[in-house]
């Protein structure tokens, strides 16, 4: 069976989407996005017709006083191909303003867990897998890119090192 990897990251609004406030990370959103999809490893990530996710509905009980949060959840072949996309230069320059844009979360915001290739996370999954990481650390069920596991039955993999706070653009 082969196992692709799933992750998801949030992000608590500091203002709404339409506030000039975030007008540049709005603006980033496009080109990131169409970087990830054409980046070495990716696989899928949910969006609605307007391209990204940024009118999905999810997480709402952690939205802690914000605008709301927002969601970015995908699949890419490994760990190593979305922690290159991550720590990539593109996506770096506008994770450098993320205290601009959101509140800060002290709690694990992200999360991966390996998946069966082919199938694509709802938005209930990558939540359950956020409070399971909150409540249980980094287990095979739900880590970070920091604290990794390899894929079910890949006795090879080892973590990535790297910074555990990141955010993908939705």
């Amino acid at each position: 069976m082969t196992f692709q990897l799933a992750q998801v990251n949030i992000a608590r609004l500091a203002a709404p989407l339409d506030d000039p406030l975030l007008a540049d990370f709005v603006a980033a959103l496009d080109p990131v996005n169409a970087a990830a999809d054409q980046a070495p490893g990716f696989v899928w990530r949910l969006q609605t017709e307007d391209g990204n996710a940024t009118a999905v509905q999810a997480f709402t009980w952690d939205a802690a006083g914000s605008a709301g949060v927002i969601v970015n959840l995908s699949v890419w072949s490994d760990v190593e191909h979305l922690a290159a996309f991550v720590f990539g230069e593109m996506h770096r320059q506008v994770l450098r303003r993320r205290r601009e844009w959101f509140h800060r979360i002290r709690e694990a915001h992200t999360a991966c867990w390996w998946v069966q290739a082919g199938h694509r996370p709802a938005t209930g999954e990558a939540e359950e897998r956020v409070q399971y990481l909150r409540s249980h650390g980094p287990t095979p069920r739900a880590f970070t890119l920091q604290n990794s596991y390899p894929a079910p039955g890949d006795r090879g993999g080892r973590p990535v090192a790297g910074r555990d706070e990141w955010f993908c653009p939705v």
